[in-house]
């Protein structure tokens, strides 16, 4: 009997609690190597939280997190930065350097690398920033520009650019289409759907769009209240057959989610 493939990112058991809250309570997930995978749920469900927890930004309290099947978590500090450095990230909002231009922003990620066997100069650093902003449709002339002069959609493309310019096996994205209109945000979609496709990295995105879950998802699961409560085809998302996740899906008032007010 054939073995079955370990999965790029296994997570087993996975806990954290900020005070009594209970953000992420036992979770369990496998996503395979060329997958791209969409996380939704409410505000405050956990997302964030468990892609934090995966890049190593916030400690969980217990459980397991394996990259190519190595503990993150048990790895030592050397170990654990040489396996986050696989990953690359779009944010919410972009997080640019204001302070740098454009293609140094895209660049930063190789420029960093500099002290560690991974020399590159300023010069190639902006060669291939020049090269990573054309993928995601925007002029090299852009590189030029501050991160004010920028548009919304035109950050969210930047963001990209630096995300993938480590050419990473996994990539993340953290609310892509926040903030951008509905054809902006359809367009980011495609660049993420194109770029994902090219480097053929692992995929995991965050979001709370019915639309751009569908359109960049080979498969997807529901958070809810710190548990998941459902996996599945992307494409089924709409019609789940789960009260919860259809409620949530269809944006309706009523059904088993109910809203908790802050006292």
């Amino acid at each position: 009997m054939t073995a079955a493939p370990v999965p790029k990112i296994r997570i087993r058991g996975l806990t954290k609690a900020f005070g009594p809250k209970r953000v992420l309570d036992g979770i369990d997930l496998d996503v395979p190597t060329g997958t791209s995978f969409v996380i939704i749920g409410g505000s405050g469900s956990g997302k964030s939280v468990l892609l934090r927890c995966i890049l190593g930004l916030i400690e969980p309290d217990s459980g397991v997190i394996e990259i190519d099947g190595e503990n993150v978590l048990t790895a030592n500090a050397a170990r654990r930065e040489v396996l986050i450095e696989r990953i690359g990230m779009l944010f919410q909002n972009g997080a640019l350097f204001d302070s740098l231009p454009v293609w140094e922003n895209v660049s930063f990620g190789l420029l960093a690398k500099r002290g560690r066997g991974n020399r590159i100069t300023r010069a190639e650093a902006r060669t291939r920033a020049a090269t990573f902003l054309s993928q995601v449709g925007l002029d090299p002339s852009v590189g030029d520009l501050s991160p004010s002069e920028l548009s919304g959609g035109m950050q969210k493309r930047v963001g990209l650019a630096r995300a993938i310019a480590s050419r990473p096996e996994i990539l993340f994205f953290d609310e892509p289409t926040t903030g951008l209109d509905p054809i902006m945000g359809a367009v980011i979609d495609g660049l993420i759907v194109d770029c994902v496709k090219k480097l053929g990295s692992t995929a995991i995105a965050i979001t709370h769009d019915m639309a751009s879950a569908r359109r960049i998802g080979d498969e997807a699961a529901m958070l809810y209240r710190g548990k998941l409560i459902w996996q599945g085809r992307a494409a089924d998302l709409m019609d789940s057959g789960n009260p919860m996740v259809d409620q949530f899906t269809h944006g309706r008032r009523e059904g088993p989610i109910s809203m908790e007010l802050r006292r």
